[in-house]
């Protein structure tokens, strides 16, 4: 390997919104960072689910669950 053309790594703590701190070795100057999400809340981690309905979505779910009780209805 040639010496001296790779970057410097240095300890690094990223520091989520959620209290979340992970050490790595990193090519970031600074010595600390935060961040807005990691994988301890990050649902696809923790394996919630969390299903927003807006829009043309939520229109799609109305007309159905209508369509259901006109259904019920006419029974």
């Amino acid at each position: 390997m040639k010496k001296g053309i790779h970057p410097e790594m240095s300890s690094t703590k990223f520091v989520c919104s959620c209290g979340n701190v992970v050490e790595s070795l990193s090519t970031l100057k600074d010595t600390e960072y935060r961040v807005e999400i990691c994988s301890a809340c990050h649902p696809f981690y923790t394996g919630e689910q969390r299903i927003l309905k807006t829009g043309a979505v939520d229109k799609f779910y109305a007309r159905q669950k209508k369509f259901e009780a006109m259904k019920k209805a006419q029974k």
